[in-house]
């Protein structure tokens, strides 16, 4: 990857806007807090701007509160009139929802750094490299090879948060001994584990908490104990005031049950049905995902369904998931 047209990139532009895809989770807001600080302390004139908001566990990240929620009207003259724009942790135009059209038919340098598989050709310089674990750990190494800023505590919390959560705490396959060594880095720079996780995992609302129980205890096991998934609906996000983002992570409590490989949660929306999945041994979930227009990794993805309701839906995945596991 040539971190040094990178740097070149950053040096010689001046006005730069940062975005991250739709329901950001903890790699794309560090990857974004991290990238806003380097250019910070470059000089630049810097606008954060997502389609969502920030889950509120991700806030501490947002410490100078920059993030702004896109709104055409208020936003579309920087989009016009800013240089650059810096797409995190994407490699699909559509990921940043409502800002995709305005940003693609702008004359904006688009420059995307990202870790997942299958990258579309949408931004004039691709930063992509799926045997990264997370898009932290690509901005920690950019930084390291062309040692364009030093690394300070926001900056190690930022990159911290990111390679923390999206390697499941130190847990999934891409979890190398060079992630440990730059985990070190990052403690000694003044990241504090227990701080960021508790923030991170550890101060989920009480409504959280209870619809995270009634999920649980619905989970369903099909294809001979293989695959189990768990239903929430547009009822359940009413009652406990939640929100997508607040459902992040559950669908690994039916990944946790013995004898099952394949895990699905299925949210109900208000425009369609959004599908998350998980596998574990050698089943690439992310070519199941492709099936119906989603994508992600090899052990977790996605899928976003309009043309379905959720009950008819259900019965479709698990047929095609068959062939995975029988």
């Amino acid at each position: 990857m040539n971190f040094y047209l990178l740097k070149e990139l950053l040096i010689k532009f001046k006005r730069f806007i940062i975005t991250t895809h739709i329901n950001p989770d903890a790699d794309a807001l560090g990857s974004q807090i991290a990238f806003y600080l380097i250019l910070k302390k470059l000089n630049k004139e810097i606008l954060l701007l997502n389609h969502s908001d920030t889950p509120e566990n991700l806030k501490f990240l947002d410490f100078d509160n920059k993030i702004e929620k896109y709104v055409k009207e208020k936003h579309i003259d920087a989009i016009r009139n800013y240089e650059v724009i810096v797409l995190l942790d994407l490699n699909q135009a559509n990921r940043i929802a409502a800002m995709e059209k305005d940003v693609l038919q702008s004359n904006l340098i688009k420059i995307c750094l990202d870790h997942h598989q299958n990258p579309s050709e949408f931004a004039d310089y691709m930063f992509c490299e799926e045997d990264y674990c997370a898009t932290g750990e690509i901005i920690y190494d950019f930084i390291k090879e062309t040692n364009i800023i030093e690394i300070d505590k926001q900056i190690a919390i930022a990159l911290y948060a990111a390679i923390m959560t999206d390697t499941g705490s130190f847990r999934f396959p891409r979890t190398s001994p060079k992630i440990h060594r730059i985990v070190a880095d990052l403690l000694e720079k003044g990241a504090d584990p227990t701080e960021i996780y508790e923030e991170i995992y550890g101060k989920f609302d009480y409504e959280k908490i209870l619809l995270q129980g009634e999920a649980i205890a619905n989970i369903k096991l099909a294809l001979n104990g293989k695959v189990s998934y768990m239903i929430i609906t547009k009822k359940q996000l009413e009652k406990y005031n939640a929100s997508e983002a607040d459902v992040d992570g559950f669908v690994n409590y039916c990944l946790n049950i013995k004898g099952v490989v394949v895990s699905f949660l299925f949210m109900e929306l208000q425009n369609g049905i959004k599908v998350s999945l998980r596998s574990k041994g050698n089943i690439p979930i992310n070519k199941l995902a492709a099936e119906f227009g989603g994508g992600g990794h090899f052990y977790a993805a996605g899928i976003r369904i309009k043309d379905y309701k959720l009950d008819d839906f259900i019965p479709v995945l698990l047929k095609a998931t068959q062939k995975y596991v029988l």
